[in-house]
C-alpha cells in the first residue's frame, strides 16, 4: 500500500473530482487509518476495526468516483456492487457473500499479473530459445560408430561448433528484430472443457467455476500446430512461460491477504434496500437484504474457491440518494455499522464551470481529444462554457437533477452536427461561443416538455 498523508490523498482526488471536500476529507483519513493500523503492535492491530462510511447526496455529484480513485490511489482490491442486485436468502438471485467472492477473484487476478510482471525477463529469455529451437533445431540423432572403428572427433566437434556459431548469430538477428516478419509453426495448446451450464441458486454462483476445473483436469490437452509471425510467436511463448514461472499457492495466499487488509468494497443504491412503510407482502431485496449484510459489514468468515476469506478489515463504503427514505430508515444495526455519514452538495453553475475544464479528464478535452482523430480542432471560449454550465443548471432545476451527468447530455447534443460531418468538412476548425451554444440548445431549453424526454 502507497503511503498517502490525507492531504496528498485529498490533492490527487482533487485532480478528477469537483468539490465534495467533506467527502475527501473523509475517505482520505479512512485510507490513512489503514496504513495506521498496519504500523501498530501485533496484539492491538486485530482490534482496530475500519470505519465504515455512508455517503449521501443526489446523483451525479461524485459518490461513485470518489471511491474509484481512492481505491486506485491505494492499489486495493476494490469491487463497486449495486445493493439492489442482492436478494434475501432462500430466493433465487445473488446472495450478499458474492461480493467477497468477486472481491476475492479480482485481488488474485491483481497479484498474478503483478507476479507476471516481475517474471517477464526471464520468460522472455526462455521464450527467446525456444524461437531459436524453432529456427535451428538441435541435433538429436548423433551417428553411431561400431566400438572397433575410430570415431572422427575432430568431424563431431567441428559441427557442435558450427551449430554454436549459427545459434549465436540467429540470437543476434533476432534481438536486433531483423527476424521479425520471419514465419515459424508453433505448437499452442488449449485445455477441451464441454460447456456446462448450471441453473443454481443463490449462494451456487461459482458452482460452474468449480465443475469447468474439474473437467479441465479430466480432460487431456488439445495442441494445434499455427504458423505465426516470430514477433507473435515471442509474445504466445512468453504469456505460456510467465505463467509457468509463477506460484498460484503464493498468488493466492498474498491475494487472499490482500483482500483482508486492504479490500475496498462500494456499495452503490444502499437507499434501495430500504423498505418503505406500509408495504405488503415478501419484499425479498429490501430489509432481509439488509439483515444479511450485517455479518459481512461487521466482520465474518466467507467460503470462497480459493479459501477461507475474513472480511473484519474490509472497508464498506456505501452510498445512496436518499430520495424518498432517510439514512435512518435502515435498520438499526446496519446504521451502526457505519458510523461515518458524509452528506455531498448538489452542484451549481460554478461548479459545472470547473467539472468542464479543470479535471484531468474534463469533458471538454475528452471531446476535443475525440475530434481531433479527424483532423477537427474545437475552440471552446470562456463564455460557451459559461453558457453550457448554465444550461445545465436550469435544466437540472426543471427536471430531475441527476448532477454533472447533465453536462454529457448536453454536449452531447451540442456538437452532434459537428460530430457527423467531422469527417467530411473542409473546414477543420471550429470555434464554440454562447451564440453557438444558444442556437443549438435554446429552443430545448424553453420547451419544458421537449428538455424533459431530451434533455
Amino acid at each position: 500500500m502507497k503511503n498517502f498523508t490525507p492531504q496528498e490523498i485529498v490533492t490527487e482526488l482533487d485532480k478528477y473530482i469537483i468539490g465534495q471536500h467533506n467527502a475527501k476529507k473523509a475517505v482520505a483519513i479512512a485510507l490513512r487509518n489503514r496504513w495506521r493500523r498496519q504500523n501498530v503492535s501485533d496484539d492491538l492491530k486485530d482490534e482496530i476495526a475500519p470505519k465504515n462510511i455512508i455517503m449521501i447526496g443526489p446523483t451525479g455529484v461524485g459518490k461513485t468516483e470518489i471511491s474509484r480513485r481512492l481505491a486506485n490511489l491505494s492499489q486495493s482490491p476494490f469491487l463497486k456492487i449495486e445493493a439492489s442486485k442482492f436478494t434475501e436468502v432462500g430466493y433465487v438471485g445473488r446472495d450478499v457473500e458474492s461480493m467477497v467472492r468477486d472481491l476475492t477473484d479480482l485481488a488474485i487476478n491483481q497479484v498474478k499479473a503483478e507476479e507476471v510482471e516481475k517474471v517477464q525477463v526471464k520468460a522472455r529469455e526462455i521464450a527467446e530459445e525456444r524461437v531459436l529451437d524453432l529456427l535451428l533445431p538441435p541435433q538429436r540423432e548423433k551417428t553411431t560408430y561400431p566400438e572397433s572403428a575410430e570415431k572422427p572427433l575432430e568431424l563431431v566437434k567441428n559441427e557442435e561448433e558450427h551449430e554454436s556459431t549459427t545459434r549465436q548469430k540467429l540470437r543476434k538477428l533476432l534481438k536486433e528484430h531483423k527476424l521479425d516478419e520471419r514465419v515459424v509453426e508453433l505448437e499452442t495448446s488449449q485445455r477441451a472443457v464441454p460447456i456446462v451450464e448450471i441453473f443454481s441458486a443463490a449462494g451456487m454462483e461459482e458452482m460452474d467455476i468449480n465443475v469447468k476445473d474439474m473437467f479441465g483436469n479430466l480432460f487431456p490437452k488439445k495442441t494445434r500446430k499455427r504458423k505465426v509471425k516470430i514477433t507473435e510467436a515471442l509474445e504466445l511463448i512468453a504469456q505460456e512461460e510467465a505463467q509457468r514461472l509463477i506460484d498460484m499457492d503464493k498468488v493466492t495466499k498474498q491475494a487472499i491477504e490482500r483482500v483482508e487488509q486492504s479490500g475496498i468494497i462500494f456499495l452503490d443504491e444502499i437507499d434501495k434496500v430500504v423498505g418503505k412503510d406500509g408495504s405488503h407482502g415478501p419484499d425479498v431485496s429490501r430489509e432481509g437484504v439488509q439483515r444479511d449484510l450485517l455479518p459481512i459489514v461487521e466482520g465474518c468468515t466467507v467460503t470462497t474457491k480459493h479459501g477461507m476469506v475474513k472480511t473484519d478489515h474490509v472497508l464498506f463504503v456505501a452510498s445512496g440518494a436518499f430520495y424518498s427514505v432517510k439514512p435512518s430508515d435502515l435498520i438499526p444495526e446496519l446504521q451502526g455499522r457505519f458510523p461515518i455519514r458524509v452528506e455531498l452538495e448538489s452542484l451549481g453553475k460554478k461548479e459545472f464551470m470547473r467539472i468542464l475544464t479543470e479535471p484531468q479528464n474534463a469533458l471538454i478535452k475528452q471531446y476535443k481529444a475525440l475530434l481531433l482523430t479527424e483532423g477537427v480542432e474545437l475552440i471552446f471560449q470562456d463564455d460557451a462554457i459559461a453558457e453550457l454550465a448554465e444550461i445545465a443548471t436550469v435544466v437540472n432545476e426543471r427536471t430531475e437533477n441527476i448532477g454533472a451527468r447533465r453536462l454529457h447530455t448536453i454536449i452531447e447534443k451540442m456538437l452532434e452536427e459537428i460530430s457527423f460531418d467531422a469527417p467530411d468538412v473542409p473546414e477543420k476548425q471550429f470555434t464554440i461561443d454562447a451564440a453557438y451554444v444558444k442556437d443549438k440548445l435554446d429552443s430545448l431549453v424553453k420547451d419544458e416538455d421537449l428538455s424533459r424526454y431530451i434533455l
